[in-house]
């Protein structure tokens, strides 16, 4: 790389970072420039150029380190990856037009220069859009498993009794989860009565009904029973359509209802007291 363009960016990386900052605040719908503390955005300013210029003084070599510290640190602030993309344009922009203005480029080697920028911002661009694609996907994965395993609790409300509640869709991956979930909480909470209440589930048509009679099954035959509740009108319409067999279950229209069956069949009810 030359020497020139290396000693070009290092006298002036300050206001490199400066005018970066200054366009990055500029651009359609920007929230991290404008609403972090000032600290944060100063680190993560000189952390960026520190990541941009590795190649450069580390003999065209993208420091993996660094890479995969900033990418971790930019899927964490909401960075897009078209943000991203723009950050580095930026950044790139903003380096050949102060070293245009300080005279180290000019019309007899802009040819040079040209070819060297292509040469450190190409293969940086492609390392770290492969970076932040592979953390993005880390993070979404692993959000996406926390956010099943919370959606998917058996929680002990009385002696005996537990509820499932049940938000948003099941699929095929979430039934398994919520099979398993449920059959260790049964055990775990020596439950006699399970509620599976599904009034966060939008949707139940066959398939949910198949996996929701499974689950049902599998928890009769660990020795408790399993009611059905928090059933709209809706989801009563659909089920009786599909020709969806639901007679071996207890089934109530809110968990309320259910809860009273529960505590029946658990020899209990719930009465009330007058405040002396």
């Amino acid at each position: 790389m030359s020497i020139q363009l290396v000693e070009g960016i290092d006298e002036n990386i300050n206001e490199i970072i400066e005018r970066w900052q200054a366009l990055m605040k500029d651009e359609k719908g920007e929230k991290f420039f404008h609403f972090m503390p000032e600290q944060l955005v100063e680190k993560t300013s000189s952390e960026f150029a520190a990541l941009m210029t590795s190649n450069i003084y580390e003999k065209d070599i993208v420091n993996t380190e660094k890479l995969k510290d900033f990418t971790e640190k930019v899927v964490r602030f909401g960075w897009s990856i078209k943000f991203v993309n723009k950050a580095i344009d930026n950044f790139s922009k903003i380096v050949f037009e102060l070293l245009e203005e300080k005279g180290v480029i000019e019309q007899s080697n802009l040819r040079l220069y040209m070819t060297l920028f292509d040469n450190w911002i190409l293969p940086l661009r492609e390392s770290i859009i492969e970076a932040y694609a592979v953390e993005w996907d880390r993070t979404v994965s692993l959000q996406k498993i926390a956010l099943q395993e919370l959606s998917a609790s058996l929680i002990p409300v009385f002696e005996k009794i537990s509820v499932m509640p049940l938000v948003g869709t099941i699929d095929t991956e979430r039934a398994k989860l919520i099979m398993e979930n449920l059959l260790e909480g049964v055990v775990k909470q020596r439950a006699e009565v399970v509620l599976l209440d599904i009034t966060g589930v939008p949707v139940v048509d066959t398939m949910v009904a198949h996996h929701i009679i499974q689950a049902a099954d599998a928890v009769r035959l660990v020795g408790a029973k399993c009611m059905l509740v928090g059933i709209r009108p809706e989801i009563a319409q659909t089920i009786v359509t599909l020709g969806i067999n639901l007679n071996d279950f207890t089934t109530t229209s809110t968990l309320q209802r259910g809860m009273q069956e529960a505590l029946g069949l658990t020899n209990r009810t719930i009465v009330e007291v007058e405040q002396s």
